[in-house]
């Protein structure tokens, strides 16, 4: 009988449907890298989310392996180009977690327009700090996104239903329904709001940065529910303390986990801890997507 590895935390429906379809499912969600390495070889494939990283000496180890499949979007904890040259295929889940992301994004907007967050904390500690917090409105502002892909035009469609004008910055896209596609110096001197929803690799690298903080309006709002990695987040911190950016809020990090942050210091950032994709709706969709990519590949 075949049999898949499960990395990361997957839906129990997801693991019911591939044990269903005759493959044998062993779960392992906390499974260590030395351990990864050591059972490797007895799988056919491995589901993986972004806990798992899957390098050149993990995948040498699976001599096995016909699959990789990532719950979720991004495939930077993949190597993926030396994967295929062994045959192995690296497949996804690319529109499960759409919805999910893009919310968490707009909820941010308003969490940061309105001080949400600070607000709540004020109250929990007895105050009534009425004239202290004077929040800001939406509509009419400019949301300046990063990456012009599912989830970032799912968030520029939301933005449009709430009186934001959108424009976006991507050298793979022309065009995007309801969004002005533009050069990134353009979008940085426009946007009240810029929200990345890039990958991570060498030219996203840190596309924030010192030198593109200054070029952005003073007051200005940053949300990153993509990927870590591609804010320079000492200069981030920088431009936060010197009011250049009005605040933040983070969802991915250059390093995860990612505790006591030194962003987490400053009042005007507030963030979650990689939960973009976890809500219930898209635990479930991205389940039976992985569900489906691995039996495809080992079923036929």
């Amino acid at each position: 009988m075949m049999k898949v590895l499960i990395c990361d935390a997957t839906a129990q429906s997801a693991l019911d449907m591939i044990a269903e379809a005759g493959i044998e499912v062993v779960n392992k969600p906390a499974i260590t890298p030395e351990e990864l390495l050591e059972e490797i070889a007895e799988y056919d494939a491995m589901v993986v989310r972004s806990r798992t990283k899957v390098r050149k000496p993990v995948i040498d180890a699976a001599t096995k392996l016909k699959a990789i499949v990532r719950g979720g979007v991004g495939l930077d904890n993949i190597d993926v180009k030396y994967a295929g040259s062994k045959g192995i295929q690296v497949l996804n889940t690319p529109t499960a977690s759409t919805a999910a992301v893009a919310e968490l994004a707009i909820g941010y907007i308003f969490a940061l327009a309105r001080n949400i967050p600070q607000m709540t904390i004020s109250m929990e500690e007895g105050e009534w700090a009425k004239k202290s917090f004077s929040g800001t409105e939406i509509a009419g502002k400019t949301l300046g996104l990063i990456g012009a892909g599912r989830i970032a035009c799912s968030v520029g469609q939301k933005a449009n239903a709430l009186g934001m004008a959108v424009v976006a910055y991507d050298p793979y896209v022309e065009s995007a329904e309801g969004i002005k596609i533009v050069a990134l110096e353009e979008l940085l001197t426009l946007a009240d709001y810029i929200s990345l929803h890039v990958p991570y690799n060498e030219g996203t690298h840190n596309i924030l940065n010192a030198d593109t903080f200054a070029e952005m309006k003073d007051g200005v709002y940053v949300i990153n529910c993509g990927r870590g990695g591609t804010i320079d987040e000492d200069a981030l911190f920088d431009s936060l303390k010197s009011g250049k950016v009005a605040g933040a809020a983070l969802d991915v990090y250059t390093e995860e986990p990612s505790m006591g942050h030194k962003l987490y210091t400053l009042e005007q950032v507030i963030g979650s801890p990689h939960i973009g994709a976890g809500t219930v709706e898209a635990k479930a969709r991205v389940g039976t997507e992985v569900a489906k990519n691995v039996i495809n590949v080992l079923k036929g």
